[in-house]
């Protein structure tokens, strides 16, 4: 029994002693795959980022992508901004010309007694506002002689104007005017009874 005692534990060196050499060996390997200035650390072994590391990376990705969102939107809102203060710049441009030609008219009428020509200068200035309207897409609501229509028109009054009047415009004392299909103003008048 003693003998296999001692042979068991010799058995047992012989284990122990290939265990270190294979460290030993292993070591060796790590050593000579190693650059210059390299040591041998658990850091090195591991490859892969770590769990907060990636938790870093992606909680940045989102404030950035939130911080430029954030932007986007101020930049639209100051975008739509200046559209709607610019919106009717186009037709407050065409409207001036025609406030110089009333300057002119009015200057004019100081200056010249001929009524006729006055009133020319009046009609080719209304007319040049009209046609700035039209080039605008505004009409006026031709509504006299017409049946009342309420979507279109404001009864101011009511007149008494026999049979075949009722319910007609009889006289329009406040023009409407209309852009595409939106009533802008709605026509002020006297509807017959």
């Amino acid at each position: 029994m003693k003998k296999q005692t001692s042979e068991i534990e010799e058995n047992m060196k012989d284990v122990e002693g290939a265990e270190a050499l294979g460290k030993e060996a292993s070591a060796e390997a790590a050593n000579d795959n190693m650059t210059d200035g390299e040591e041998l650390s658990s850091d090195n072994m591991s490859v892969e980022p770590s769990l907060e590391e990636q938790l870093a990376v992606w909680r940045d990705k989102y404030l950035r992508l939130q911080a430029e969102f954030d932007n986007f939107r101020k930049r639209t809102i100051k975008e739509k901004m200046e559209l709607v203060e610019r919106g009717c710049e186009g037709a407050w441009k065409a409207i001036l010309p025609i406030l110089d030609d009333m300057e002119r008219a009015v200057a004019a009428s100081r200056k010249s007694d001929d009524i006729e020509a006055l009133r020319q200068g009046e009609e080719l200035v209304m007319k040049k506002f009209e046609s700035v309207l039209q080039a605008s897409n505004i009409v006026a609501i031709e509504c006299v002689d017409k049946p009342f229509n309420e979507e279109e028109q404001e009864a101011v009054a009511r007149f008494a104007a026999g049979e075949d009047k009722r319910g007609l415009v009889i006289d329009c004392v406040q023009r409407g005017y209309k852009l595409g299909e939106h009533v802008l103003r709605y026509a002020k008048v006297v509807v017959g009874e």
